[in-house]
């Protein structure tokens, strides 16, 4: 039995980790793939993937990513992909639904306002969490607007994890967001 992929994505502060986690804990099987890890896997010469000079590495990135997605999902797995993935790096998971005919793909974004995202990504911490104003409200800006993907958005601003979670559960077994 084959499985599926579910791109759970948002800026910094969102909740894709946390949902992310959960979400994949309700399958009989599944991966939870924390793209963030994918990055800290470069050892020489990473380049912040939110700088524009990051362009060429981050399609590298997101490409072996979404290779893994699909091998896991062909092996039976439901795989919940948290991270920041936005229209401009979808080719990837479009590409993959043509070489694995018969495999679903949701598209998922997670968007609190713009003022929530800032105060939740600083409330963060740890050594990898990015928290500074900038980057952080830039990776929002770039997700502020998705055109005709707008409808694959879920305003958490208000929404408890519980709830966040509830919402996605219900999207994705709705099939409200697939690619």
């Amino acid at each position: 039995m084959r499985g599926s992929v579910i791109v759970l994505t948002g800026p910094p502060g969102a909740g894709k980790s946390t949902t992310a986690r959960e979400l994949a804990g309700g399958f009989d099987k599944a991966v939870h793939l924390h793209t963030d890890d994918f990055w800290h896997y470069i050892v020489a010469g990473m380049i912040p993937p939110y700088l524009p000079e990051s362009h060429e590495q981050n399609q590298t990135v997101v490409h072996v990513i979404a290779t893994a997605a699909y091998g896991y999902a062909e092996g039976g797995f439901t795989v919940v992909v948290d991270g920041i993935v936005g229209p401009w790096m979808l080719d990837h998971y479009r590409r993959g639904l043509e070489e694995h005919p018969g495999l679903s793909v949701h598209y998922v974004v997670l968007r609190p306002d713009r003022e929530e995202t800032l105060r939740r990504a600083q409330a963060r911490s740890g050594p990898d969490a990015l928290v500074e104003e900038g980057p952080v409200l830039l990776l929002w800006d770039q997700l502020a607007d998705l055109g005709e993907l707008e409808r694959h958005v879920i305003d958490t601003s208000r929404h408890s994890p519980e709830e966040t979670l509830r919402a996605v559960a219900d999207a994705v077994a709705g099939g409200d967001f697939l690619i």
